[in-house]
């Protein structure tokens, strides 16, 4: 659902601006209570992950296809504030290097598919979560409902900033239908990856699942053949367990990352090249509707990296796959890098008015 340059006129993709800017600004400062020295990393992973499945359109009708958003996914896995930073370090990698979605479009962009899929999903994911029975189930069927409903709200989102700022004259009502019919399919897809994937992590570690914070029980690490909270409480004397402990489920978290970053570059660099080539739903409807008549070529079309493949790189499968490691190579290291310097801002911010007896980070593991 990448808007390209030309869709949106100049006045109305400026305010989109404006307001995208202030929502990643309220994100930044949001992304401080939700982010720590555990889900840190895990957020940067989220940003590549999130590039990595972007890459993988699947068939949803007859010559139309689908990719993932991510709101939804970033929004249950690591807090909404830190979901929309997620989407919009992906969307800036694939505006400034994949020349895939325009850089005058780039706010719409972040309002649409970043701020509209996290709110909406994460809204609709709490509600859920408290009418719902009281079960580990709950989080999944919750996130395939939120994910399902939140893709469909984009399309709403998008065909209202078209209302008001489209280059076109084509009817809206038209185009309203349009939209909202091919993205309620692609939501089918993007539900099943979303729950697929937080049940993923929530099979192995609970406690980094953002949204099933204080709904699941504690994790539980098996030590020297006894169970014991991965987070347990200050002992008033020294105990050997607790380090142990601790020490597990940090390798248990690295095993996780490494395991999402291996999944991530397996996806880009050679699942992607399966891909379908059909055109995604935006594209579907602006060339059936006439939308993209005044569409302008990409700022970056020139790009080494450019429609995700290797520029001199002939062979089609290493070129693509090339061009997908790299993605999300950069995505990672620039989502990482974002991330940390939100967590240290939070640290230095806690530092500065935490007594001698604050607890110490590695009891929140």
């Amino acid at each position: 659902m990448h808007v390209p340059d030309g869709f949106i006129n100049a006045p109305v993709s400026v305010a989109a601006g404006v307001a995208a800017a202030g929502a990643v600004a309220v994100s930044l400062r949001g992304a401080r209570r939700e982010l720590d020295e555990r889900t840190a990393p895990l957020a940067g992973l989220m940003a590549a992950f999130i590039f990595a499945v972007q890459m993988l359109n699947f068939p949803v009708a007859a010559g139309t296809s689908g990719h993932l958003l991510g709101g939804a996914l970033a929004a249950i896995l690591v807090g909404p504030y830190t979901g929309v930073l997620c989407v919009t370090v992906v969307l800036l990698m694939q505006g400034i290097l994949f020349a895939d979605g325009g850089l005058t479009a780039l706010g719409v962009n972040v309002l649409d598919m970043g701020v509209t899929t996290t709110v909406v999903a994460y809204v609709v994911f709490r509600l859920l979560m408290r009418a719902l029975p009281r079960r580990r189930s709950t989080v999944t069927v919750a996130s395939f409902v939120a994910a399902l409903v939140s893709v469909p709200a984009a399309a709403v989102v998008f065909t209202l900033i078209y209302w008001i700022g489209g280059t076109t004259d084509i009817s809206i009502g038209k185009v309203f239908t349009a939209m909202v019919g091919v993205h309620v399919l692609i939501g089918i897809g993007e539900a099943v990856i979303t729950a697929a994937t937080v049940g993923a992590v929530l099979a192995v570690r609970p406690d980094l699942v953002h949204g099933a914070k204080g709904f699941t029980n504690p994790l539980k690490l098996r030590v020297d053949g006894r169970l014991i909270d991965a987070a347990p409480a200050a002992p008033a004397k020294p105990a050997k367990a607790p380090k142990p402990a601790v020490a597990v489920a940090s390798r248990s978290a690295r095993g996780l990352l490494a395991a999402g970053l291996l999944t991530a570059l397996v996806l880009a660099g050679f699942v992607s090249y399966y891909a379908s080539s059909s055109p995604d739903g935006l594209e579907k409807v602006a060339a059936d509707k006439g939308i993209d008549r005044n569409a302008k070529e990409h700022a970056s079309a020139d790009s080494p990296l450019a429609d995700y493949g290797v520029k001199d790189v002939d062979d089609a499968r290493l070129s693509g796959g090339l061009a997908g490691v790299i993605g999300v190579g950069v995505t990672v290291v620039v989502g990482g890098t974002v991330f940390w310097a939100i967590r240290r801002r939070r640290d230095d911010g806690r530092d500065l008015t935490a007594g001698p007896a604050a607890a110490p980070l590695t009891e929140k593991v």
